[in-house]
């Protein structure tokens, strides 16, 4: 890469092992877990009739997200996506920047959210009739975080069959709620909930966060066979598919229930199953929801990993996270660190804290994307960006796609702001700790 330093690499290298199958399976299962069963009511509160449209706008951006990081990963076919965009485009400070939040906040954040979804639905599946409690809900998301970080770690084929498997199942379980919506008589209650029950900029935000992740695969972009083609079809293919379930699964819900019911509704996916199903409906979502938010935790595992050790091959003071262990060809120390992190916050934050720590999370996480796409035009003008695919309609495209994630930085601040609370805390004090390790680590390459 031209603008680091030479690699500091410790150990083995990632081997290009990843077939299109596995690395689409990673894009899909990152972005389907929990969002799109708890959102539906949101949007169709805030947007009435035009819920669908804007399922249409998210997947619309969400793919022209996915051409500019096609672009990138294809000319820097490297460990780290995000981390490589932003150090080559606009800087290697800034790409440290990245890395570092990803690290403390965004990634160990993200993946407890989930697990603590996944932990509310699985608790009454293994202890039926038992209180649900916030130690037994961070026990059962300890688990479930480590088995599956466990199964990566004895090596690259456990991780992405684990992975394979899982959305495979999450896949198979959405098209049975789809067929189950569909195939119910048609509601055809009064559409009351066109009436301004929600807010329709609130809508478009939460749209945008279930279609969040799909940028994660380029973090494997070194590991995948054949990048020159399977990178671009991994993004577009694994996107596009993402945004067809979302619709039809919208659809089948409106379809099963009417307007006025998704909008009235706590759990419109369960509500759809228990008319067709009837008790056994309960049961069939929570099964599919623990399915999504696994496969979801295992794909941020398995991607986030990489991010670390691209970290640490290329900043001295961090070097120990940039080991590549041969035998299993998975970063284990960056893949440890990551589970330490996680596990140390579900115990320390439980779920309500971790429910607020996510929200701290979203600007952090939205403003790096907005800045990859001014990395992308910058690249793009300076001629760097020479791989096999180009964003179509440049400048519109990123630019586009920039307001956007500007956009929802905007969104989630305020209304980080307006639930202020000890987390926000937590998130400078690491912000600040990071710009002094990045000035000390800017000394040590001076050296």
């Amino acid at each position: 890469m031209p603008n680091f330093a030479s690699p500091v690499e410790d150990g083995g290298q990632p081997q290009r092992s990843l077939s299109l199958l596995d690395t689409t399976s990673i894009t899909v299962g990152i972005i389907i877990g929990s969002a799109v069963y708890k959102i539906a009511p949101l949007v169709v509160a805030g947007a009435g009739p035009w819920s669908l449209a804007l399922w249409v706008a998210g997947g619309v951006v969400a793919l022209i997200g996915a051409m500019c990081y096609a672009e990138l990963a294809t000319s820097f076919p490297q460990v780290g996506g995000t981390y490589v965009y932003l150090s080559e485009g606009l800087g290697r400070n800034l790409g440290f920047a990245f890395a570092w939040t990803e690290f403390w906040i965004v990634r160990p954040g993200n993946i407890g959210a989930v697990a603590f979804v996944l932990a509310d639905y699985a608790a009454p599946l293994f202890f039926p009739g038992t209180a649900p409690s916030g130690t037994l809900t961070a026990i059962i998301a300890t688990v479930a975080i480590l088995t599956l970080a466990v199964l990566n770690a004895i090596g690259l084929r456990a991780g992405t069959r684990t992975q394979n498997i899982l959305t495979g199942g999450k896949i198979l379980g959405l098209l049975l709620l789809i067929i189950a919506g569909f195939s119910l008589h048609s509601a055809n209650e009064p559409d009351t909930a066109t009436k301004n029950n929600g807010s329709f900029a609130l809508a478009l935000i939460q749209i945008m966060f279930a279609y969040g992740g799909w940028a994660d695969m380029s973090f494997v972009a070194a590991e995948v066979k054949h990048p020159e083609r399977n990178i671009l079809r991994a993004l577009l293919l694994g996107t596009g598919t993402v945004m067809g379930l979302y619709l039809l699964v919208n659809a089948a819900f409106l379809h099963a229930l009417g307007m006025e019911g998704v909008a009235a509704s706590s759990a419109v996916a369960a509500d759809v199953l228990r008319i067709r199903l009837g008790t056994f409906g309960s049961t069939a979502i929570s099964v599919l929801v623990v399915i999504s938010c696994l496969g979801a935790v295992n794909g941020m595992l398995f991607t986030g990993a990489r991010v670390f050790y691209a970290l640490g091959t290329h900043h001295p003071t961090l070097r120990w996270l940039g080991n590549w262990n041969e035998q299993t060809g998975v970063p284990l120390r960056s893949l440890a660190m990551q589970t330490a992190i996680t596990l140390a916050l579900v115990g320390i934050c439980r779920r309500e804290g971790f429910e607020r720590l996510v929200i701290f999370t979203a600007p952090f996480y939205w403003g790096f994307i907005a800045l990859v796409a001014v990395s992308l035009i910058v690249l793009r003008l300076r001629g760097a960006t020479t791989g096999t695919f180009k964003t179509p309609l440049f400048p519109l495209l990123p630019i586009v796609f920039a307001i956007t994630s500007g956009a929802m930085v905007y969104a989630a601040v305020a209304y980080a702001i307006e639930r202020r609370s000890i987390e926000a805390v937590w998130a400078l004090i690491v912000v600040a700790l990071g710009f002094a390790v990045g000035v000390w680590d800017w000394h040590c390459r001076r050296r």
